[in-house]
């Protein structure tokens, strides 16, 4: 047996305001300094607000991906997804998002929206494959570089919650 593959798989956690230390924020923190070029980002910001959700994957006791949702209504709007970038091309943000996703079921939210750089194409062929589609696009809207981003959506059927195929209604190139 090869001895990474004798590791077990990251805990994915879901922190609240309540459940995160101190020393969880600044992995958080940490995580997402590593992985934005721009950071402009607190995860005790973030988790104040009573409409955010947050699952972190961890493994020996740290910290290696994040992701930021705002569950508000019957929407889910997913707003970071983070990975240390040593820690990238493990299926961590998959993993992340099909969580997200679950919790979005079981709550029974009709909608899961995201925005992503139109550069951002591992990103985006992630979310396709989850069943998300393009919607529209946001002109300059990373203040970085202007870069435009990418609106994407995903619904769910209100009676049965699987997830409802969608077309893309811009066409974006991956």
């Amino acid at each position: 047996m090869r001895r990474d593959a004798a590791k077990s798989a990251p805990a994915l956690i879901q922190l609240t305001a309540e459940s995160a230390d101190d020393a969880a924020l600044d992995e958080i923190d940490a995580v997402a300094s590593a992985a934005f070029d721009v950071p402009q980002f607190s995860a005790r910001e973030e988790l104040r607000r009573p409409w955010t959700r947050c699952w972190v994957a961890r493994e020996e006791r740290r910290a290696l991906a994040f992701l930021i949702a705002w569950h508000v209504a019957d929407e889910l709007h997913v707003l970071n997804v983070a990975t240390f970038p040593a820690a990238r091309r493990r299926g961590l943000a998959t993993a992340l998002m099909r969580r997200s996703l679950e919790y979005a079921q079981e709550q029974r939210v009709r909608l899961v929206l995201l925005e992503v750089r139109r550069s951002n194409w591992a990103a985006i062929r992630l979310y396709r494959k989850l069943g998300f589609t393009a919607m529209g696009v946001r002109p300059r809207y990373y203040s970085d570089n202007d870069e435009d981003a990418v609106e994407m959506i995903l619904t769910f059927d209100p009676a049965t919650g699987a997830v409802q195929p969608g077309r893309d209604e811009i066409r974006i190139e991956v």
